[in-house]
């Protein structure tokens, strides 16, 4: 049974389907890995999973999801995007048919000892200047040779990840790094995480990674989702729980950070940090209220924050408050809160209830 308190999250299916498409018109003819990690950011995994039942392949980070996506009924290729973190879990990836991600000479090894019933796909990750997972590229002969030799070894794709492919830093950098490093050699490749696609398509190579554009939220500081066509996966929705009347000089909430500057209606909203909503959000993030733009005022507290009613005079209890989504982009309100979006649809507790459109 749902909870009576008015706090939910909308989810939107066809937005997903719909941006999933898109994803696949800038990718032309490469294959699409949707990244479902992190819940489906937020979005719940198997909610997600059946939005995105048109792609080639999904991307997870933990063994759990993987069995949790075959036990739904996923019988493609799952990509383990850190690969393994022992050899314990080497005869479930075998098991499940997963597609691995291989970034360091301990997972080598623990493959060049493995006897699998059935080849492994590995995605052999370089790194060319994320410095974060990856071989270094001069290894990259001495790795592809060690990879090409193993007993289990099924198809090998050259992989690396863009650190600035959504700011002015760009992907040429990296992109030059790789292609060298790679010359002469006939292997797929995946490049293009949701930054590169949408801004670099080219860079969409065999297998495209879309991630955070699949949920309706823009990888660019600079561009709205809805400038790149992308429509919002989940709305953040609420109603007034409570109207304070304020007089001038009085304080809102704890510390009394917002003080009033003349009489007003303040209007108590059922959303707080515990639901995952920034309490970092300071005075000023915007808020819609039956509709109408307004803002947040003083500190979130654990269950409740407050808004501004002065442009909405007609509220009251019960009148319908969006946190983000379907008429304010999340991506707004993470910069507000001086985050970005993947943060706040991530943090989305598990308290919140989902309803599905």
């Amino acid at each position: 049974m749902l909870s009576h308190r008015p706090l939910r999250a909308r989810f939107h299916s066809a937005a997903l389907a719909a941006n999933l498409q898109l994803a696949r018109r800038q990718a032309g003819g490469s294959r699409l890995i949707a990244v479902v990690k992190a819940d489906g950011y937020g979005h719940g995994v198997l909610r997600a999973t059946r939005a995105l039942a048109a792609a080639d392949a999904l991307a997870v980070l933990e063994l759990d999801a993987a069995h949790r996506l075959r036990g739904a009924g996923w019988s493609r290729r799952i990509v383990l995007l850190e690969g393994f973190f022992g050899e314990s879990e080497l005869p479930e990836i075998d098991a499940m048919g997963l597609f691995c991600v291989v970034h360091h000479e301990e997972q080598l090894r623990m493959l060049e000892a493995f006897k699998p019933r059935r080849p492994i796909p590995l995605l052999l990750k370089f790194n060319t200047g994320m410095n974060r997972l990856g071989f270094a590229l001069g290894e990259l002969r001495s790795v592809l040779t060690r990879a090409a030799a193993l007993r289990c070894a099924g198809d090998l794709t050259l992989m690396t990840h863009f650190a600035c492919a959504d700011d002015d830093g760009g992907i040429a950098w990296q992109l030059e790094r790789f292609d060298a490093a790679c010359e002469g050699l006939d292997l797929p490749r995946s490049l293009a995480n949701s930054a590169a696609l949408l801004r670099y398509p080219a860079t969409a190579e065999a297998w495209a990674r879309p991630g955070i554009m699949l949920y309706g939220a823009s990888p660019f500081a600079e561009s709205s989702a809805q400038s790149l066509g992308l429509a919002p996966g989940m709305t953040l929705q609420s109603a007034l729980i409570a109207v304070q009347r304020l007089s001038p000089g009085e304080r809102v909430g704890y510390g009394g950070s917002f003080v009033a500057p003349a009489a007003m209606r303040v209007g108590i909203v059922a959303c707080g940090y515990a639901d995952g909503y920034p309490r970092h959000a300071a005075t000023g993030t915007p808020v819609l209220v039956d509709g109408v733009r307004s803002r947040t005022l003083g500190r979130v507290s654990m269950d409740m924050l407050c808004v501004d009613l002065a442009p909405v005079p007609a509220a009251g209890v019960g009148s319908p408050v969006v946190l983000w989504g379907q008429g304010l982009a999340v991506e707004e309100v993470a910069a507000a809160c001086g985050t970005i979006s993947y943060e706040l649809l991530c943090a989305v507790a598990p308290r919140v209830p989902f309803v599905e459109d």
